[in-house]
């Protein structure tokens, strides 16, 4: 079955013969379309907001710069040696500050590369979602087991991590989506070793 474009799933289907013109392929289809435009517009009104947090923290992190670097200039004011003592303790004062500052920020960039993960974990989501939907609409393939099948390895495909290939081949396997988290979040504490696949461990069920 060739790749749709993106975006083009709609509730419209083809009945395959001895089929009545409704069924719940119709309204699976529309729920699906429906899904897939949520997904893309919550990434697309997350990623406006994300995109102005990372210019404000580039910004914020840039500065940071400039105050340490200034923190650390020797001042050139010929004041008594207590105001001397005075002006270092203030400018050790701010460049712990600003260190502080610069830390939380490197934690923030954490957070953004985090939600690039999300958003391409999502989008994937999404891809997955449109093209079963796709193959639902096709009233010749959505009877073969073979077009299912290379659906399901172009899905795990996508995958990156050792513990999503692991959850995709529990829920796959029949298990239901408690035991297939479950079994998720076991690997996915213990670092996605690539071990896990041939672990003991993993005959939880």
């Amino acid at each position: 079955m060739s790749s749709a474009p993106r975006h083009t799933l709609g509730s419209v289907s083809g009945a395959a013969q001895g089929e009545p013109d409704w069924s719940q392929i119709g309204e699976t289809l529309a729920m699906l379309a429906l899904a897939i435009a949520q997904i893309d517009t919550s990434l697309n009104e997350g990623s406006q907001s994300v995109d102005q947090l990372t210019q404000s923290f580039t910004t914020m992190a840039a500065n940071t710069q400039k105050i340490l670097q200034l923190a650390s200039q020797p001042t050139d004011k010929a004041d008594t040696p207590k105001h001397d003592h005075e002006d270092s303790a203030a400018g050790s004062d701010i460049s712990d500050l600003a260190h502080q500052v610069n830390d939380e920020i490197q934690q923030a960039v954490i957070a953004f590369q985090f939600y690039d993960r999300l958003t391409q974990r999502l989008e994937h989501v999404g891809d997955s979602l449109e093209r079963m939907g796709h193959l639902m609409a096709d009233a010749k393939e959505r009877y073969q087991p073979d077009a299912w099948r290379t659906l399901q390895e172009h899905i795990k495909g996508n995958y990156t991590m050792e513990a999503e290939r692991i959850m995709f081949e529990h829920i796959m396997a029949g298990h239901s989506v408690s035991q297939a988290l479950e079994i998720y979040r076991h690997h996915f504490e213990q670092g996605d070793d690539e071990s896990f696949g041939t672990s003991d461990e993993i005959e939880l069920f």
